[in-house]
């Protein structure tokens, strides 16, 4: 009997299984999970698939494991009436007892029922089913778990606040440049301050608690600076990978300790045209810094970070010979590597202009002032002393200043303070019984005050070729100004205009033999010096000026050739026939006035100018964005935070310097939020 019970429950199961199969095949569009093996609508194959089967279980037991679609799924639904019956409730996927917190496996009614009777029948007698007291008690126990369950979010939802409050505090710090500890010391600020300012207001206590919550020890504020300067470099090495042209610009200098750091600044050009200026990296060099030792680090850097150096396009240097150095230099390794694209190389700007004023001897003039200035400043009594005839006579400045080469913008402060208290500098020495023969001689009074003149309008310049975000267009075209001014300049000297040169005009007023020639020449050497020295750079004046506005009229030949020279792998009868196009577009001629003229050419109607903007819109002018890393490192590193590591500077620098903004909510998200212990 059990054996023909058993033959029976099989058939039907395969008549049901056949069916199923029947179904699928006659409805294809239907997506079920079709039964894999025998077709058992037909019978010799059901048999003979069944024959292979001593244990028909087996046969079962492998239909499903082919078919889970097939196999019985129980499911179990929390059903609203529990709350009243037996106390539970449903909260984030749990069958919760109302009475003792307690959960089920499943939530089956027999599972809740069987709790309920088990450990809280007492609930019955006291609360009796279908009264307005069982309905009370049930609103009652449901707002306290409830109560309960909002407290533990309210909790982390503060440690989240405060971690996200201390990421931010964090970030203010190393922005001003100041210590890790001095976390403890805001937040002390922070706790006497609100009790003072929020005396008055009714959530003063969660006001504070808040404040107290912040945690800005040492220890955090250090890894909150690691924490930012990983998700900055994230974020940068995103950028890097969408950007279609960059270029870089390296510099080197020691810090406090004398430890060589190695400073690469990146400018990333992307499809819409903008351009990003970041810190990329600061590589300490603990041994040699020969043009070597910089590209192998360069090298390796690549390497571990893959990155695309295929896309760069220039590099920016200062003119130390690691540097430029025809065979050894960084910039002819790099050049002479298969592994780095052909770019083009600069000389800072900035630097060159620098090296351009070392034309002008009048070491007369500097020798003299630079060993008077040291004679009264180098004794502290002479110091005192002089300070005091300054404010007796009354003068807007009580000190002379100091000089030095290192300092670029020195030399023109040091002369102009130099020859306004002249007339109190030369009554001290005096005083003194000090001779200086050249504070009586005209000429010499006349040098100093055309130097002065001079070095002031270097200055100017140098002040214009600063600054982030400077295009090289913006340089070339300083500069052209520059020598325009000079020309004009040595053309009116030789005529005795002096509406340009204030000193030498209130110095010769008394003098009616100057030699304006002598000084007409010095300039006329100084403009040949700036051609020399930036003839790579004015060879691209050409090529700036179509970009600044393309619709002049201009040889579109001589254009060609130029722009073909640039981009090296240009077709010259393409280029021109894009110049062409572009100088005749109405179009393109309605928008010109706008900032963002080239971000509206057609990348595909223009694809070879479209390619030469965007690399010349990737190259750097100068090195000024390591310079002033530099000026930073120097206020991070200091006497007293001399022990700082590398990689603690480097994050120090990459939060100060980046125009990033850091992730707080996904740096809080990744880590376990906790209030502060203090």
């Amino acid at each position: 009997m059990r054996d023909d019970g058993q033959a029976a429950t099989n058939q039907r199961l395969l008549s049901s299984i056949a069916l199923c199969q029947t179904a699928a095949h006659s409805n294809p569009t239907d997506h079920t999970t079709f039964p894999i093996g025998p077709d058992l609508t037909n019978p010799n194959e059901t048999r003979a698939h069944y024959d292979k089967h001593d244990n028909f279980s087996k046969f079962l037991e492998e239909f499903r494991m082919n078919n889970p679609s097939t196999s019985r799924k129980k499911t179990y639904h929390y059903h609203s009436r529990w709350e009243e019956d037996y106390f539970f409730t449903m909260m984030k996927d749990k069958c919760i007892c109302f009475i003792c917190n307690a959960t089920v496996a499943l939530s089956k009614k027999e599972n809740v029922k069987r709790h309920y009777l088990t450990n809280h029948k007492n609930y019955e007698e006291d609360y009796p089913r279908g009264t307005a007291l069982r309905k009370t008690k049930v609103q009652q126990l449901k707002a306290q778990i409830t109560a309960q369950q909002n407290s533990f979010l309210k909790y982390n939802t503060n440690s989240k606040t405060a971690t996200i409050a201390s990421f931010k505090v964090a970030e203010t710090l190393i922005k001003h440049n100041k210590p890790f500890q001095d976390g403890e010391m805001w937040k002390e600020a922070f706790i006497k301050a609100g009790e003072e300012l929020f005396q008055n207001f009714k959530n003063k206590s969660e006001i504070m608690t808040s404040i107290k919550n912040m945690s800005l020890s040492r220890n955090t504020v250090m890894r909150r600076t690691e924490g930012m300067s990983r998700n900055l470099e994230d974020i940068l090495h995103e950028n890097i990978n969408k950007c279609i042209v960059l270029s870089l610009q390296f510099d080197e200098s020691t810090d406090y300790i004398g430890t060589a750091q190695l400073c690469v600044f990146i400018r990333m050009v992307f499809d819409d045209m903008l351009v990003t200026e970041e810190l990329l990296t600061i590589i300490p060099m603990h041994d040699r810094t020969r043009g070597q030792d910089i590209f192998d680090l360069f090298k390796n850097y690549i390497a571990r970070t893959n990155f695309p150096i295929c896309k760069l396009v220039s590099i920016t240097t200062d003119g130390a010979p690691a540097m430029i150095g025809n065979k050894s230099g960084f910039v002819a390794l790099c050049k002479g590597d298969d592994d780095i694209p052909n770019f083009i190389d600069y000389h800072c700007i900035i630097h060159t202009q620098i090296l351009c004023s070392k034309v002008l001897k009048f070491n007369h003039v500097m020798d003299v002032a630079f060993k008077i200035v040291n004679s009264i400043r180098s004794k502290s009594l002479s110091r005192r002393q002089f300070r005091a005839l300054l404010n007796e006579c009354g003068e807007e400045h009580n000190e002379l200043l100091l000089h030095t080469d290192v300092r670029w913008l020195s030399r023109a402060t040091f002369l102009a303070r130099f020859r306004e208290l002249l007339p109190q500098i030369t009554s001290y020495l005096q005083s003194k019984g000090d001779s200086y023969p050249q504070l009586n001689d005209q000429e010499w009074l006349l040098d100093l005050a055309f130097f002065c003149d001079v070095t002031e309008k270097l200055n100017q310049l140098n002040q214009q070729l600063q600054g982030k975000g400077k295009t090289i267009i913006h340089m070339i075209s300083i500069l052209k100004s520059f020598n325009e001014k000079l020309n004009m300049h040595a053309m009116q000297l030789k005529r005795r205009d002096l509406k340009h040169y204030q000193n030498l005009a209130d110095e010769s007023k008394n003098n009616k033999t100057v030699a304006y020639d002598k000084y007409a020449d010095v300039i006329g050497m100084l403009l040949n010096e700036f051609d020399r020295r930036f003839l790579k750079l004015s060879e691209l004046e050409d090529i700036a000026c179509f970009l600044s506005y393309p619709f002049n009229d201009i040889d579109v030949e001589s254009l060609a050739q130029k722009l073909h020279n640039f981009l090296n792998t240009t077709n010259i009868a393409e280029l021109e026939e894009e110049i062409l196009n572009i100088k005749c577009d109405i179009n393109l001629k309605s928008m010109v006035s706008d900032s963002n003229f080239w971000k509206l050419i057609s990348k595909d109607k223009y694809p070879n100018i479209w390619t030469i903007v965007a690399r010349f819109n990737a190259f750097f002018g100068s090195t000024y964005l390591c310079e002033s890393a530099f000026s930073y490192m120097n206020a991070i590193k200091t006497k007293q935070r001399s022990q700082i590591t590398d990689l603690h500077l480097e994050s120090c620098l990459r939060i100060a310097l980046s125009s990033y903004e850091p992730n707080f909510e996904k740096l809080a998200a990744l880590m376990q939020c906790q209030v502060s212990s203090k």
